[in-house]
């Protein structure tokens, strides 16, 4: 990604991070807002802040999981959170969080690791997390379906449109996964392009790198095909993953000492929220979640506690990873000691 590209990325994050934040907080009185929020009970606070490193680091468990399994090679866990926190920063400054896993595959491979190996998996972790988010969207809409209507109101159009998108975002990887020769078949189109319009040469290499990616890449789809364990295994870290981003959101609940809503009902109201907003072209999904957060829990978070709610809930499934994240991303941008990247010719998984 070119510097100019970063910055323009970054700068239109911030936009639109100001923007919520005038909309929501505009014309009120911010200190009282924060007052609140500040009343928040630590014994609910620091959890709610785990849950949130969690949901990243679980990732860079799956991550660990399939690359060592798939290949044996040797990947540290610690630096395999890493690589989730990277994804984590770049998917939420990008529309429809587009921009993480390319950089993912850039620092996966730049510490050896085979691009065809680190595509598989990141495609795997992937595919599951939509999956898991269309499974949980069909059940709340399917045995939750009136009291999810009635709580999302004019939102719930939104909330199908989400779950659409999830679904057709699934079919679009599964096929890719499944058929490796439309990769093929887009990077040929590709380089006759760019020879066309005379940006490349022609070169027998290329083509031999480009073989043997795909050859690599057919060979890490079959072994995952049969380890179906180790697929049910993230699917159900997958689903932890995710429930622990709606937990969050209870916890908050529970640490502003209110009461009267279940449990159930406020983890099942976030989840709708978030299966909303996921696909939607903005970094972040920033400002619908907010709007769509206040209209959603308005009987939830009674007595003024609507707002503070918001900010802390927001602040600690979003921003604080991602703050945490950037300290990742600017720790390895700096850091002088990584192997350049490269591509491997096929060899035989383990």
């Amino acid at each position: 990604m070119s510097a100019k590209k970063r910055i323009l990325q970054i700068s239109l994050f911030l936009l639109i991070m100001a923007l919520t934040f005038s909309a929501f907080f505009g014309g009120r009185n911010l200190g009282e807002i924060v007052d609140a929020a500040a009343t928040m009970s630590l014994w609910y606070l620091i959890p709610a802040a785990g849950l949130a490193i969690f949901f990243v680091c679980a990732e860079g468990c799956m991550i660990w999981f399939l690359l060592n399994a798939m290949r044996g090679k040797k990947n540290s866990l610690f630096r395999c959170i890493q690589y989730s926190f990277i994804g984590f920063f770049y998917s939420g400054i990008t529309p429809s969080a587009t921009g993480g896993q390319p950089v993912q595959l850039y620092y996966m491979n730049r510490d050896g690791n085979r691009v065809s190996d680190s595509t598989v998996v990141l495609m795997t972790v992937a595919v599951v997390y939509k999956f898991v988010l269309v499974v949980l969207g069909f059940a709340i809409l399917v045995f939750w379906h009136q009291p999810l209507k009635a709580e999302l109101n004019r939102f719930f159009p939104l909330y199908i449109l989400g779950l659409m998108l999830n679904v057709i975002l699934v079919v679009l990887i599964l096929g890719v996964m499944l058929f490796p020769r439309v990769i093929y078949r887009a990077a040929k189109s590709g380089e006759m392009l760019l020879i066309r319009v005379k940006v490349w040469k022609p070169s027998r290499k290329r083509e031999e790198k480009l073989d043997g990616f795909i050859e690599s890449y057919r060979q890490a789809v079959m072994w995952l095909g049969k380890h179906k364990g180790r697929l049910a295994g993230i699917v159900l870290m997958t689903f932890l993953q995710r429930c622990s981003v709606f937990v969050l959101t209870y916890l908050v609940y529970l640490g502003f000492g209110m009461e009267g809503t279940g449990a159930l009902t406020v983890i099942l109201l976030q989840a709708s929220v978030y299966i909303a907003v996921d696909m939607l072209p903005l970094p972040g999904a920033q400002g619908i979640t907010e709007l769509m957060y206040r209209a959603v829990f308005a009987n939830v978070f009674t007595g003024g506690y609507l707002l503070p709610s918001m900010l802390v809930s927001r602040g600690l499934n979003f921003y604080f990873p991602l703050l945490i994240s950037l300290a990742v991303v600017l720790a390895n941008r700096f850091h002088p000691g990584r192997k350049k990247a490269f591509i491997k010719t096929p060899d035989v998984i383990r």
